[in-house]
């Protein structure tokens, strides 16, 4: 074989390399290198399922919106804008989660970023809700006329879906769905913008935007048993993810827990 066709063929494998290499960094593709977040739900982790997932959510937040603006045209009884509310977001929410994982903190991102396989209990909480909130509207519709208590539970649930995201945003890599068992290479410790006023944000924002949803349905059982059940799971989660910070950050992070506290009631 001669040099020239050796060259040539050298060239063609080069960029073969070349093309794949860059295929793979550019890849819609969302597979976390990091074994602790790979993908463990039951929806397949594949572009398909992403853009699937994301049309989706996109009908129920279009319905939702739609039911919100025009309050149904008054033409069904459970056609409302409480329930439209609910729905858009609820639906922008997931989306949202997936949306600044994949923008911010890409090597973490799968189709469990969209975190509707964030287990039974979480389905159940909102299946309960809106149980509450259809026979309540029913049976006794005058009981969700209190439009005041919609205003408040619309302006939390934009808070707290503002404080998560921003959150997330500006933690960017720092920042995980999963717990932390171990301080990955580049973990820092976020102490700087939002995260000067909240301990942890995140946490915080979901609090009160589930709470708000709540108050949006005007669901007083609901509100009652999400409040509950979201504070023994972030007191539990807090104690949990700290006792790592702490390991990972020693007195840098003890020094930080002292100064800004959590927004949470009763979690220190």
């Amino acid at each position: 074989m001669s040099s020239t066709t050796e060259a040539e063929i050298d060239g063609f494998e080069q960029r073969l390399r070349q093309r794949t290499a860059a295929r793979s960094k550019d890849s819609l593709d969302t597979v976390p290198a990091d074994p602790a977040h790979q993908p463990r739900g039951r929806i397949p982790n594949t572009p398909l399922s992403v853009s699937l997932l994301s049309f989706l959510l996109g009908v129920v937040f279009s319905f939702g919106l739609l039911l919100f603006v025009t309050d149904g045209y008054g033409r069904y009884w459970w056609s409302t804008r409480q329930l439209g509310f609910f729905l858009a977001a609820w639906s922008a929410f997931h989306w949202g989660e997936f949306a600044v994982t994949a923008g911010w903190n890409r090597d973490k991102c799968s189709v469990d970023s969209f975190l509707l396989e964030n287990g039974a209990l979480y389905h159940i909480a909102h299946s309960i809700a809106l149980s509450e909130y259809l026979i309540t509207l029913y049976f006794k519709p005058e009981w969700k006329q209190h439009a005041y208590i919609s205003s408040i539970g619309v302006a939390m649930v934009l808070s707290g879906q503002a404080l998560r995201s921003i959150a997330m945003i500006h933690a960017g890599s720092n920042f995980s769905h999963v717990l932390a068992l171990r301080k990955a290479e580049g973990h820092v410790l976020v102490t700087g913008g939002i995260y000067r006023w909240f301990r942890h944000p995140s946490y915080a924002g979901f609090f009160y935007w589930a709470l708000g949803t709540q108050l949006v349905l005007q669901n007083p059982v609901s509100f009652v048993f999400f409040a509950g059940v979201l504070w023994r799971f972030f007191y539990r989660r807090i104690r949990a993810e700290e006792a790592y910070l702490i390991k990972f950050f020693g007195n840098d992070y003890r020094t930080y827990k002292r100064s800004v506290g959590t927004k949470i009631p009763f979690i220190l």
